[in-house]
């Protein structure tokens, strides 16, 4: 497995090793042990799956009181997924990551507590599924404007499929500070 640091501390991008033979192909999508010794030393309780269509845009995601590491990957089809440092404190506070997931590049990314989190299909369908270190907690959703100015997310759908949820989230700089998660470094 070859893990990668991203330009925002504690943001990992990780390639699965990948064995094929006239079969086709199988791979680890987590270890414990494996990620544990890579650094990630969280412990996943939740695994979500979800299935969505072209144009969908779901994001900007956080949890405060029961934040959530995650470890993300697509299990068919592409999507651009982002993430926004919403650690206040953090010498990256309010920048952004990106990058494609696919099923083809069998990529995850490792987001840990503190960061808003989404992404918009970019295939037809995709199968999206996210290991998660906490449980969900419908009273603790927050979220961050997809479409925030000053994040300035550089998304490859112009006009996205959202909910009305995502729609009306807050940009960043109008989010009570009390609601955002506070840097500690990794």
């Amino acid at each position: 497995m070859n893990i990668s640091a991203t330009p925002i501390e504690g943001l990992l991008l990780i390639e699965p090793r990948i064995f094929t033979d006239r079969r086709g192909y199988f791979m680890e999508t987590y270890n414990r042990a494996k990620y544990f010794e890579a650094g990630i030393k969280k412990d996943f309780v939740q695994d979500n799956f979800s299935h969505s269509t072209a144009g969908v845009l779901r994001g900007m995601h956080y949890q405060l009181n029961q934040p959530q590491a995650k470890l993300v990957y697509v299990m068919h089809g592409e999507v651009f997924d982002a993430v926004i440092d919403i650690r206040k404190g953090s010498p990256t506070f309010g920048k952004w990551y990106g990058v494609v997931l696919s099923a083809e590049n069998r990529r995850q990314l490792y987001i840990p507590e503190g960061f808003a989190h989404g992404f918009c299909v970019l295939s037809k369908e995709v199968d999206f599924v996210y290991k998660c270190s906490d449980f969900y907690s419908p009273g603790d959703e927050h979220g961050i404007l997809w479409s925030d100015i000053d994040v300035g997310i550089d998304w490859p759908v112009k006009t996205p499929v959202l909910s009305d949820k995502d729609r009306e989230y807050k940009p960043l700089k109008a989010v009570d500070v009390s609601l955002l998660a506070q840097y500690k470094p990794f």
